[in-house]
């Protein structure tokens, strides 16, 4: 019995790390027939034979970067950039803009973090990145087995499988403007139960004024084996987070060159928590294979948002509890090897939203103090979805593999006003203007829409695969665009953002050390939603606006050009263009979008000598290109390029010490820069920055 048990528990930590099963490959394989990923259809699937580009961070990447923001190590993606908006805060750059967006699916598992209605742009700050199993990043729509949102991409965080031995292990770290953190992790496996448990808290002072951010997350993961063959894998996620903001907050060109450290707005905050509760069930046989997956889940944010001091300045209270079921039926069939996928996604997720007003104290630039005011919103709002999908591959010869998919989903919010009916007009002491907060009246709001994707990858030989691919994906309006309309009074009317993507690739491994992957992507987005502000009262209202097109070229490669040296790239080169794309009487056709980098690039050279006794030694290029600051395209910001370092020793095979030094030249840069009404402002990157710290493996 103890024998069976331990090579069920095998089975479990080496393939079912994610709902459904998966075996994680390291981004920086020498094989890319060996490759699998699993996002991209919920099933375990060769990368050789899936018809979109999918990025993938393995846990050893993970334990040698220990990232201190998922900036850190996203970006070793192609086409990959996420920036930082303080703390853990991050906007989102894939095959779109950088922008707040809710354009992306973070799942955690398999398990979105969030509801659709209920997006927030700094997703990644609520799952535990640095205890990660894994990270999978499927690139452009997230084909028909995800629904809205899934437009730039979908991101995977994938948990740590319990140990199959006893084992603790602590790290602690430390590092300039009072940075701390602790990561501690134990497990074991028994029988046919394996459990682990991770502990992440972190506490630092900002390097800008008024910044300091601390975080508690655990996940605590329970494998289960069961006499019928089936596995059950438990998840329980939390994660509280206190931080001041500023990162987001930017400062005027002279500030940012001279007295970068400046906040114009130091009183903003924001409070998160998050919980996730989920077990997955599986139940596979020669042929087929069961998955339930019912999860609960919880969200709730209190922030004042620094980005609308000068137009809409408020404190805004959002909360969420979401009960869902995931469930998916697998067959494969013999002839032309066959598989149907077919399953259905529930998600039920009552929210509120409340906010109240604030009279703000400006002395100078800065916000000093402000005081609370009028309720602006009271409401209730109810996200249902019912997303059946159905998902087919076949091969019609040893070198073909094709694939075809389609989702239905539909979507309803039930919006309850908990404040009287109408518009209400305040002049709060930190605007110029009367603000107008439109109240629609209680209503049921519907979408329903199909979303269908072709794919075909072809086997050239064992070192050499393409593949091409359509997908079409849609995004519904969030909660907060309907039913916080601000001045819009038709937000009612909304409709679904439509996108139609196209793309070609290849992937390579000409040599056991070189691997390859390029890829170029042709995207279409309809019926965008874009918040136009009045010039004169500088009232915003949110409405469907024209077509835009993106469109690049992805490139990965990574070569092992000797025992102790590798070297790896990660580049893109896009064009975001407004197509079609009119405000208020100003024609903006054909010109390029704002805040969209011409350029995303990350290389890497790594040499691990015999005298690290296992550790490397990291140099690390990051290059963001230029970008234009406006819609009219007159500014421009001209990218930046980084240096990083890292280094980890181990004095023994349970004792590591690390290093990173970020921004090695001291560099002055933006996360985000834009221009309006005449002048720029720049948000400030972090300068040189020296981290250290010490691993044990009890």
């Amino acid at each position: 019995m103890f024998l069976k048990s331990k090579v069920h528990l095998v089975t479990i930590a080496a393939l079912y790390t994610v709902f459904p099963q998966t075996i994680i490959a390291n981004q920086e394989a020498s094989s890319t027939e060996a490759s699998i990923t699993v996002t991209g259809t919920r099933e375990e699937t060769l990368r050789a034979e899936t018809s979109e580009t999918v990025g993938q961070i393995n846990d050893q990447e993970l334990q040698a970067t220990k990232p201190a923001h998922p900036s850190e190590i996203m970006e070793r993606v192609p086409g990959v950039h996420i920036n930082v908006t303080g703390g853990e805060g991050h906007m989102t750059s894939i095959r779109q803009p950088i922008s707040t967006q809710p354009l992306y699916l973070y799942l955690e598992d398999g398990i979105p973090t969030r509801s659709t209605g209920f997006f927030n742009h700094n997703a990644l700050y609520e799952v535990n990145v640095p205890q990660a199993s894994g990270i999978e990043i499927t690139k452009g729509p997230g084909t028909s087995l995800y629904g809205s949102d899934a437009i730039g991409g979908v991101i995977n965080v994938i948990t740590e499988a319990p140990p199959l031995e006893p084992e603790l292990k602590l790290s602690l770290e430390a590092g300039e403007f009072g940075w701390k953190r602790l990561l501690t992790s134990a497990g074991k496996s028994w029988d046919d139960d394996g459990i682990r448990a991770d502990i992440n808290l972190t506490q630092t002072d900002g390097w800008r004024d008024a910044t300091d951010y601390d975080r508690a997350s655990a996940t605590v993961r329970w494998d289960h084996f069961l006499q019928s063959g089936a596995s059950l894998k438990t998840l329980l996620s939390t994660s509280n987070i206190d931080q001041q903001t500023a990162g987001s907050s930017r400062i005027s060109e002279d500030d940012y060159n001279n007295n970068p450290t400046e906040n114009y707005t130091p009183i903003s905050y924001r409070e998160v928590k998050a919980t996730r509760l989920s077990t997955a069930y599986e139940k596979e046989s020669h042929n087929t294979l069961l998955s339930l997956t019912p999860y609960v889940r919880n969200n709730f944010m209190e922030y004042m948002p620094n980005w609308s001091f000068s137009y809409d300045p408020s404190i805004k209270e959002t909360e969420s509890n979401s009960l869902g079921l995931l469930a998916k039926y697998r067959i494969d069939f013999k002839p032309l090897r066959t598989r149907l996928i077919f399953g259905a996604d529930i998600d039920y997720t009552p929210g509120s939203r409340l906010e109240h007003s604030i009279d703000a104290v400006k002395t100078g630039d800065v916000y000093t103090s402000f005081t609370t005011a009028e309720k602006i919103y009271d409401y209730d709002v109810t996200y249902q979805a019912v997303s059946p999908y159905v998902h087919v591959e076949t091969s019609p010869s040893e070198n073909w593999r094709f694939n075809a998919g389609l989702r239905y989903d539909n979507l309803q919010y039930d919006y309850t006003n908990n404040m009287a009916d109408g518009a209400l007009v305040i002049n709060p002491e930190s605007t110029r203007f009367p603000v107008t907060y439109n109240h629609p009246v209680d209503a049921k709001v519907d979408f329903a829409h199909f979303s269908p994707k072709l794919g075909a990858a072809y086997t050239f030989n064992e070192s050499l695969n393409g593949f091409a691919s359509y997908r079409h994906a849609f995004r519904a309006p969030s909660e907060g665009q309907i039913f916080r309309p601000g001045s819009n009074d038709a937000s009612l009317d909304l409709d679904p953002v439509k996108v139609d993507s196209f793309e070609i690739g290849l992937r390579g491994n000409p040599t056991k050390l070189l691997n390859y992957e390029v890829s170029i992507y042709y995207m279409t987005k309809k019926d965008d939603l874009v918040t136009y502000e009045d010039p004169v009262t500088e009232d915003r209202t949110t409405v469907n606006a024209g077509e835009t097109l993106h469109r690049g070229i992805e490139l990965g490669l990574n070569s092992q050009f000797s025992k102790d040296w590798k070297f790896s790239l990660s580049y893109a080169k896009n064009k975001h263009t407004f197509e079609t794309w009119v405000e208020r009487g100003t024609d903006f056709s054909g010109n390029e979008i704002q805040s969209a980098p011409e350029e995303v690039a990350n290389t890497r050279i790594n040499y691990s000598p015999s005298l690290l006794n296992g550790g490397r030694a990291e140099l690390e290029w990051v290059h963001l290109g230029e970008y234009w600051m406006d819609q009219s395209n007159t500014q421009k910001y001209s990218g930046h390029e980084l240096i990083n370092l890292r280094m980890n020793y181990f004095a023994t095979r349970t004792f590591e010490t690390f290093i990173r030094l970020m921004n090695v030249t001291d560099k002055t840069y933006a996360t985000s820069a834009s221009f309006s009404r005449g002048e720029s402002t720049f948000a400030p990157g972090m300068p040189r920055t020296l981290y250290a710290g010490a691993e044990y493996k009890f």
